[in-house]
């Protein structure tokens, strides 16, 4: 979450006693960079440390695709800093981290990687059925509800920048809401569907990534106000459209929220490496990525493999191909 993880392996549990894995458990959670009181819940749940683990790379590879062609292409490098500001960006880093926390514990959980809980547990009696076929669901309620303790959210303040990082991350949690979809499976006679199940199962988070860069693109700038009504401050952006009082309006829950105007990124910063020698597309964004400096071109040779042939029985044969290919890169 906050760039500082360290993402190298966590040592192999094997088959070793309790005692031992519980060791192993422990010193996963010293391995992360936590508060302590999440330090203290995550050796209580045995599983959680990988699982935490496992989100903090989920969330940093769909930042970096969802950023590729940007000029901040959510690099490790100033992470840190950039953390410390209000930014569109900082906004991005809050929701993608929540939503990846809140689809890997509720896929944990119907994995069986966590002890503390199991399949979707919703009381209704598609769930019961679907446990009968050995159907587990994505368990999103206990992994919302853990998710909201784990990260200590009761206590808001009337600090701005507070109530920003707290609403940035609801949308991420929202949004990973918003992708549970039902799936269903049919029992019968060769395929009939005289018999079917119904689970519930979260989207591919690349799908739930897709959904915070359109939120990322669309995201409003606040500022704190005080509401006369109830007596406390709460975010307010710009009026919109269809209103037609004179005051500023509060933010959607579903908006993405920020403070202070992004830097360009396009020079080397405490936020970013800068945009020189960045790969660019000439025809889409080299004019924007390159800020101007303009690009170079290179060409190269590339291989690869054609003409493939499926070979009784049973690979596939390949020959291998050249051809050119011209690279842009961003002038220094």
């Amino acid at each position: 979450l906050t760039g500082k993880e360290a993402l190298t392996h966590f040592p192999s549990l094997g088959p070793s006693t309790n005692a031992a894995q519980g060791k192993v458990h422990v010193k996963q959670c010293d391995l992360l960079k936590l508060s302590r009181k999440q330090k203290r819940l995550c050796r209580r749940e045995p599983g959680l440390a990988e699982t935490l683990r496992d989100a903090i790379r989920l969330g940093i590879m769909e930042c970096q695709y969802q950023f590729r062609s940007e000029r901040w292409n959510c690099s490790l490098e100033g992470r840190t800093s950039l953390l410390k500001r209000g930014f569109k960006e900082t906004a991005f880093l809050y929701a993608v981290s929540s939503a990846a926390l809140t689809h890997s514990l509720a896929r944990a959980c119907s994995a069986g990687r966590m002890e503390r809980c199991t399949c979707d547990d919703s009381p209704d009696l598609e769930n019961r059925k679907a446990w009968q076929w050995g159907v587990c669901g994505d368990n999103l309620k206990y992994s919302t509800k853990f998710l909201k303790k784990f990260l200590g959210q009761k206590r808001i303040g009337k600090d701005l920048r507070a109530k920003v990082d707290i609403h940035n991350t609801n949308v991420g949690i929202k949004a990973v809401k918003n992708g549970l979809k039902t799936t269903c499976k049919c029992h019968g006679v060769s395929g009939s569907c005289a018999v079917r199940t119904c689970w519930k199962q979260l989207s591919p988070f690349h799908e739930i990534g897709r959904l915070l860069k359109l939120r990322y693109d669309d995201a409003v700038k606040v500022f704190s106000t005080t509401n006369d009504a109830v007596g406390h401050s709460e975010l307010a952006g710009p009026q919109r459209h269809s209103h037609s009082s004179k005051h500023p309006a509060s933010p959607r829950s579903t908006d993405l929220v920020y403070v202070e105007d992004s830097p360009s990124f396009c020079r080397p910063s405490k936020y970013s490496l800068g945009t020189a020698g960045r790969t660019c597309s000439r025809e889409g964004n080299c004019d924007s990525m390159c800020c101007g400096r303009g690009y170079n071109t290179q060409s190269r040779l590339v291989t690869f493999s054609c003409h493939c042939q499926v070979q009784w029985c049973c690979y596939v044969e390949c020959q291998q191909c050249m051809q050119e290919e011209v690279v842009y890169s961003c002038k220094q």
